[in-house]
Formats: C-alpha cells, sequence, structure tokens
C-alpha cells in the first residue's frame, strides 16, 4: 500500500467548515494519525469511537484526583479523547465504511464522556476545598451541554420540516401549472419535472466565498430564509466570509469550544470556576443569537407560504359543525347555510378519522344484550350481580 497523501486526505475527510478549535487545533494532528492508522485493516471507525471514549474516562480518573500535575495529565487525555472522537469519522469518510450505528455511538459516547469528565473535574475540586459551587458547576456543565446539543437537533429538525413544506407545495403548485397547460394532451406529468427547488444555504455551503446576493442573480429563482438576519446585519455576510477561507464556522462557541475550555484549559490554568461562568455565559449568548436567528427564519418561512399557498379564512376558527347540538340545529340552518358548511368544513373522510359519526345513531341492540336485560330482572341477579355471563 503506497503512503498516501496529505493534502488530499485533508480535502477527503476535512469538513468544509468546522469550529475554530477543530480546525487549528485537531485536524493537523488527527489528519496526519489518520494516514497511520488507514494502514491497518483492523482499526475500523466503530473501534476508534470506543478507544475514544476509554481515553475520556481515563481523563475522568485523573480529573477527580484534582491536584494540579494529574489536572494537567486530564486535560491532555481529553484533547486526545477528542482528536481520536474526530479520527472515526475520517476514517469512515476515507473508506467509505461509515455506519448510521456508528453515527448514533459517537453521539451517545460523546454525552458519556462530558458527563464523567464534569462530575469527575468538580467532583475532585469539591474534595479537595469543599466548595459547594462546584457542585453547581458541574449541573451547569452538563445541563449546557445537552442543551446545545439537543437544540441543535431539534433546529435541524425544524428547518428540514420548513424546506420538506417548501417542496411540497412548489411541486404541488407546478404540477397543476403543467396540468392546467397539458388539459388538451394525454401525456402523463411528471411531478418530479421542474419541481427541484434551489435553497440559498445550500449554494452558500457549496461556494463559501461568494455573496448570497450574487448567487441569488447567478441561480434564478431561490429560497431565501435567511433574508431578515442578513437584512438587519448585513456585516455579518463580510464576517463569515472571512471566517469561511480557513473552513471555520461563524458559530464561534459552540458545544465543542466550550467542552474544550471546561476540561482543557480551565486545568490548565488553574481556574475552573471562573473559566467555566465565562464558557457558560459566552455558549448561551450565542445560543440565543441563533435561536433569534432561527426566529428569523420561520417569519421569512412565514411569509413564503402564504404566498405558494395562501391561508384559508377558516384558519383560526372552530367548525361549527363540533359544537353541541348540532345535530339540533340542522333543520335551523338552511339548505343554503349547510352547503357553505360543508364547503368550509368538510366531514372528515372514512381514513382520516375511522370512529368519526358526524350525527350519532343509537346502537343497534344485539341478541346478547336482549338476553342480559333478561337476565338483570330477573330476583337472583342482583345477589350475584357478575356472576352471570
Amino acid at each position: 500500500m503506497g503512503k498516501l497523501s496529505l493534502r488530499a486526505v485533508q480535502k477527503l475527510t476535512c469538513k468544509k467548515r468546522d469550529a475554530w478549535w477543530t480546525v487549528l487545533l485537531v485536524d493537523p494532528v488527527a489528519t496526519r494519525m489518520l494516514i497511520g492508522m488507514a494502514k491497518f485493516k483492523f482499526i475500523t471507525p466503530n473501534r476508534v469511537t470506543w478507544s475514544a471514549l476509554f481515553v475520556g474516562l481515563g481523563s475522568a480518573y485523573f480529573f477527580l484526583k484534582g491536584d494540579p500535575w494529574s489536572l494537567a495529565v486530564g486535560a491532555g487525555l481529553y484533547h486526545l479523547s477528542f482528536i481520536l472522537d474526530c479520527i472515526d469519522g475520517k476514517l469512515a469518510r476515507l473508506k467509505g465504511n461509515g455506519t448510521v450505528f456508528g453515527g448514533w455511538l459517537d453521539y451517545v459516547f460523546d454525552r458519556i464522556r462530558v458527563l464523567f469528565c464534569a462530575l469527575a473535574l468538580m467532583g475532585g475540586q469539591y474534595l479537595r476545598t469543599h466548595n459547594e459551587l462546584y457542585l453547581l458547576a458541574a449541573l451547569a456543565v452538563v445541563f449546557l451541554d445537552m442543551l446545545r446539543y439537543v437544540d441543535a437537533l431539534q433546529i435541524y429538525k425544524m428547518r428540514m420540516s420548513m424546506r420538506m413544506k417548501i417542496e411540497k407545495v412548489t411541486l404541488e403548485r407546478k404540477t397543476a401549472e403543467e396540468q392546467q397547460k397539458k388539459q388538451e394532451a394525454r401525456d402523463a406529468v411528471d411531478p418530479e419535472q421542474g419541481a427541484k427547488v434551489v435553497f440559498i444555504e445550500d449554494l452558500l455551503r457549496e461556494n463559501p466565498g461568494v455573496e448570497a446576493e450574487v448567487l441569488k442573480q447567478q441561480s434564478g429563482d431561490v429560497v431565501d430564509l435567511h433574508a431578515q438576519f442578513r437584512h438587519r446585519f448585513p456585516w455579518y455576510t463580510r464576517f463569515r466570509q472571512a471566517l469561511l477561507r480557513s473552513r471555520i464556522r461563524p458559530h464561534l462557541i459552540s458545544g465543542i469550544e466550550f467542552q474544550m475550555f471546561i476540561f482543557i484549559v480551565a486545568p490548565l490554568i488553574g481556574q475552573i470556576l471562573w473559566t467555566t461562568a465565562i464558557s457558560a455565559v459566552a455558549l448561551g449568548l450565542f445560543e440565543l443569537v441563533i435561536m433569534y436567528k432561527f426566529w428569523l427564519s420561520t417569519r421569512d418561512f412565514t411569509r413564503l407560504m402564504e404566498k405558494l399557498a395562501p391561508t384559508p379564512p377558516t384558519v383560526g376558527t372552530i367548525a361549527e359543525n363540533l359544537h353541541r347540538g348540532r345535530h339540533r340545529r340542522a333543520a335551523e340552518i338552511g339548505e343554503d347555510r349547510g352547503a357553505d358548511l360543508v364547503q368550509h368544513f368538510p366531514v372528515p373522510e372514512q381514513d382520516d378519522d375511522l370512529g368519526f359519526q358526524p350525527y350519532p345513531q343509537p346502537y343497534p341492540q344485539h341478541a346478547q344484550d336482549t338476553e342480559t336485560q333478561q337476565l338483570r330482572a330477573l330476583p337472583y341477579w342482583v345477589e350475584n350481580e357478575g356472576s352471570v355471563r
């Protein structure tokens, strides 16, 4: 097996955008370690993930001791654990043997490593100083780490949901237009024809050095769910482009930087509480910025959906056929009013709600019900109630 090219491995395995800690302090080491590890077939991404977990647990062991030398060793082991955690994904991209289970395993082990290291680091300092603030710091670290990643997953889920809704409505509109144009023709309309929706975030990801307005002009009809944010903060585009030239993403204080400052910087400088407090405030501020940006994106989404699919007039009202006594007032409504209600509030199809009955009818009396009534009329029923079936 020939020697791998470092430049080629970096281009293939490194992400186009990543945290500044990873770009500056991890990738240069991880890619060189990857070249040596890729030669051995028994080294798989999942095994590297397990190794990262064990090294992280070793870091927790030294954190628990609490003395300055042990804290320095624990910080070094934690950084090595994070490097291995990056190598497993790079190895999967290099060899093409990544699995869905491996991605889940990587995520779960990351959370386990943070939990054990936070408890060990703060617990070790509490045992040495008996300062209760370290216990609160441990809770804060675990909570903020979980909040960061859960919020990131939920925002990603909501963004994918908005994209799918836009694509669905656009597909329906274009299909309807094609059907109107081809009413006289009998050729089937291909629903995928011309229905591809282009999003500005995809174009920016593929062309990190090009401005959004230029990409809009070049690509024509582009869906932009970040227009309000860029309009309110025009400097953000220049700031983002300057960082992306070095593959650094604009989110400067993410979960990665938060972990590194808590478990590497703080033990090395010996200021664990102050470093934890500053890192927590910085992470919280950046999370608020992300939430604000997402809120503006939802407003852009709402305006776009109103153009693609106007809101029906019944939105925000309760259908009259859901009120009590609707069957008794049916005669008072009149035929015209009744037809209008049916048009605006159609009765659900059977497939929509199998148990829905707009006008409930008495249940038919079965033979066994009649027999039960006759049995209940007998004198011994009260004495032996429930014994007759």
